[in-house]
């Protein structure tokens, strides 16, 4: 397993997952960066990721949908604020109508990522904020904190793909 913590902060209004990779930042930040191998691991195991765009620059955004084992599918989008390649990068964070629009009355989320070098390859640290308390319980009570773990437990096997 690729998650070694969790932290919910209510007083920071935070999220903080920290998982350690088997390969060098470089290679961890691909995993981020081309939109074909993001869709193999980002969303929980049974509600895989299909990227329509993905652009990986301050500015740029990206446009995904989750489908669910029945179907069902949730629709995300990503702007990223800051990208130094393959260090970090942030971006807002929101839930989308049917057509990729931001979906009115959900929270979005900054989300800051670090790639760390660490002896065994790479610390990643997310650090999700929220908007308010409200906002994250709200996605909390969603299964956020699951979900993002077990989207991020997928990833030692694509680095072990090479």
């Amino acid at each position: 397993m690729t998650v070694i913590s969790t932290t919910t902060d209510t007083q920071a209004l935070s999220l903080v997952v920290v998982a350690e990779l088997a390969a060098p930042p470089a290679r961890v930040w691909r995993v981020w960066a081309d939109p074909r191998t993001l869709e193999r691991w980002w969303g929980p195991p049974d509600w895989p990721a299909t990227f329509v765009d993905h652009d990986v620059r301050v500015g740029g955004r990206s446009s995904y949908f989750m489908t669910g084992p029945d179907g069902t599918k949730a629709h995300g989008w990503w702007e990223f604020t800051a990208v130094d390649e393959p260090r970090s990068l942030a971006f807002d964070d929101g839930f989308a109508d049917d057509a990729g629009r931001p979906a009115d009355g959900m929270p979005v989320t900054r989300a800051h990522v670090t790639f760390e070098a660490i002896p065994a390859g790479t610390r990643m640290t997310i650090t999700s904020r929220f908007p308010t308390l409200e906002a994250l319980e709200q996605l909390v009570a969603m299964g956020m904190v699951e979900g993002l773990t077990g989207a991020l437990g997928q990833i030692d096997a694509i680095l072990a793909d090479g």
